[in-house]
């Protein structure tokens, strides 16, 4: 590997193999999310949990402070939105130089297979490596599928991240499921992280998804909605940061959540 895509890689991935990224790009096509209206605010006092933040350029300039920021994943596909026809017809909207400019530790983009927009999507995520790879970049390709989440199941998933994997993918960002997680990430021959999907009914559902695709192989987690909109983010953030680094079971877990609810309300 070459010395600058490992250095990159470094950054995101801590040196015992795991990584805890919280995503703030959901108003690319949501605009402002409930709980992210000033995504500036949402995330200052969860940065000592984390060890990347997924983010657009315009967030990035705009609400995330350059001097102390954690390394950044840079979300470089859009151009739809919740209001549109389909959340699959994406394209890519940064250049190789705006990623340069805003020094990226990698960036990613969704590909959205067994969509109408399959290949247009596979083709941004091929173009997208093609660039990167010259400037040692990794690519995080994120297997999105919109609405439909009942694709969340290991056989789709499956061959959804060994594709992204296949083009050139250097991390893969998919769904976990309840039923053979484990195979879905043994098919893929690059690390994949969780990704959180829609907002889980109680905290300990999240711990308990969380290890569980940890134990079957994940090597960390990118989640956001189930963080700052928790009513206790913060506590939500230093609960999944054990889990994830500390190897802390979701009961563990569910005590350090509770330990920090208690004392903020001291």
């Amino acid at each position: 590997m070459d010395w600058g895509m490992k250095n990159r890689l470094s950054k995101l991935i801590q040196p015992d193999g795991h990584c805890f990224f919280l995503p703030i790009d959901h108003g690319y096509f949501q605009g402002p999310t409930t709980c992210l209206e000033k995504p500036g605010e949402t995330i200052k006092p969860l940065l000592k949990y984390v060890d990347a933040l997924f983010v657009t350029r315009g967030v990035l300039r705009a609400a995330v402070d350059a001097v102390s920021s954690k390394p950044i994943i840079l979300r470089v596909s859009g151009g739809t939105s919740m209001t549109g026809k389909d959340l699959a017809d994406e394209c890519l909207t940064t250049s190789i130089e705006e990623i340069i400019r805003l020094n990226a530790s990698a960036v990613g983009v969704s590909v959205f297979i067994g969509s109408d927009y399959e290949k247009q999507t596979l083709k941004n995520l091929s173009n997208l490596v093609n660039l990167c790879e010259d400037y040692a970049i990794p690519v995080m390709a994120v297997t999105a599928v919109g609405k439909e989440m009942e694709k969340r199941q290991a056989r789709y998933l499956a061959l959804c991240c060994r594709i992204a994997a296949e083009l050139g993918a250097r991390v893969v960002k998919t769904y976990w499921c309840d039923k053979d997680f484990d195979k879905v990430v043994k098919g893929c021959p690059v690390p994949v992280v969780i990704a959180g999907g829609p907002k889980c009914k109680t905290d300990l559902e999240v711990f308990e998804f969380v290890y569980d695709g940890m134990q079957d192989g994940a090597i960390g987690i990118n989640l956001g909605r189930n963080v700052w909109q928790n009513a206790h983010p913060v506590a939500m953030a230093k609960a999944l940061q054990a889990i994830v680094h500390k190897k802390a079971t979701p009961k563990q877990a569910q005590a350090i959540f509770n330990e920090v609810k208690s004392a903020k309300k001291d």
